[in-house]
Order: C-alpha cells, then sequence, then structure tokens
C-alpha cells in the first residue's frame, strides 16, 4: 500500500518520533514517509530481494526475513509501533504474528483488505472471487493466504487478549467510520496488550 493519502493516513496513528517496526515492509514507502513526516526511526523486515534493495535505495534500515519464522531477534518492547501494512493477509500464522507484534511493540497497527466490503460481497454473491484495486489477484494466483473482515481481526484479538484501541476503514485514503465493514475497502485497526 503506498498511495499517498493511505500512507497519511496510517502515518497519522503514528506518534511523532516514535521506534518503529515496519513488518512486510515492501519498497519501505512508509517507513520512509514516517521517517520524513513524523521524525521517526526503526527497521523494515522484508522477505524479497528486489524489495530489500528498494528499502536500502530509499534509505530505509531493512531486514531480510521470512516472518513466518517470528521475531525472536527482538527484545520484548523493542519499539513504540509495529506496523502490519497489507502484511497479516499473507501470513500462514497470523496469531502468533500477532502476538508477536505486541510483545516487541507498545502499539501494534494492522491494516488488510477488508473482504466485507460491499463490492467484494456482491462479487460473492454473483459466484465470482471479487478482484478490484485492494484484491488484484485472481483466485487462482493471489498471494494471500486468507481474507478478513473487521469482525475475523475482532475474533482474533480477542482470542490473544489484544486490546483493540481504534479501528476504521480506509476508502481512497479517506478515514470511514460509519459502517466501515461494508463501506472500506481496507480494515485498520491498533491495538495494545
Amino acid at each position: 500500500m503506498s498511495d499517498k493519502s493511505t500512507m497519511e493516513a496510517l502515518a497519522q496513528l503514528v506518534p511523532q518520533g516514535s521506534r518503529v517496526l515496519d513488518l512486510g515492509c515492501g519498497d519501505g514507502a512508509m517507513l520512509a514517509h514516517l521517517q520524513q513526516t513524523r521524525g521517526c526511526t526503526g527497521y523494515g523486515i522484508e522477505i524479497d530481494d528486489a524489495n530489500v534493495l528498494a528499502c536500502v535505495k530509499r534509505g530505509v534500515n531493512v531486514i531480510q526475513l521470512n516472518l513466518d519464522e517470528g521475531l525472536a531477534l527482538f527484545e520484548d518492547g523493542s519499539f513504540d509501533v509495529v506496523l502490519q501494512i497489507d502484511t497479516l493477509q499473507h501470513l500462514r500464522n497470523a496469531e502468533v504474528m500477532l502476538r508477536e507484534t505486541a510483545r516487541v511493540g507498545k502499539t501494534g497497527i494492522v491494516a488488510f483488505p477488508n473482504f466485507g466490503h460491499w463490492p467484494n460481497r456482491l462479487s460473492v454473491l454473483l459466484g465470482r472471487m471479487p478482484v478490484n484495486k485492494r484484491l488484484p489477484y485472481e483466485w487462482y494466483n493471489t498471494p494471500n493466504i486468507r481474507v478478513g473482515t473487521f469482525y475475523d481481526f475482532g475474533v482474533l484479538a480477542a482470542r490473544n487478549h489484544l486490546r483493540v484501541t481504534d479501528s476504521f476503514g480506509l476508502q481512497d485514503g479517506q478515514q470511514v467510520r460509519l459502517l466501515p465493514n461494508l463501506m472500506a475497502g481496507t480494515a485498520v485497526f491498533s491495538f495494545t496488550v
């Protein structure tokens, strides 16, 4: 997720000067944005070689690591904020990574494509898997292991004893607080232990 309005909406959740860990940071655009606009420091975690190189070119500190192996190299409470932006749906064990996020960070911020968004529901009702800006892959070649909704994350958070401090949707970079599960293509949650 690298469009400017969405990055800015997510950046507003990160306190000025925070130490940030960005899990599945892609090309480092979000962490670079946080460094430039919020005075943040920290690291990105990425597995893809081309994305690691892009991070280095942006001046983003990056560690090449498979998130399915966990975050054992970080001590408890090492970061103010841990981001999982468009990452959770790709992980084999999302619950383990949520617990790890809560362990190494004081606050976790998760954003993922909201499968409950009304166009997605309509596609499924018509017998097709949705293909759109937030879910751009056909069902047979998607990197997504799972799909999620606001309800699904609420269940995961409760099961793992996480306290959701804020939740809202994003649609075209704008916050959606009224019926976000129905009206927003992206689900956003911040949480603590």
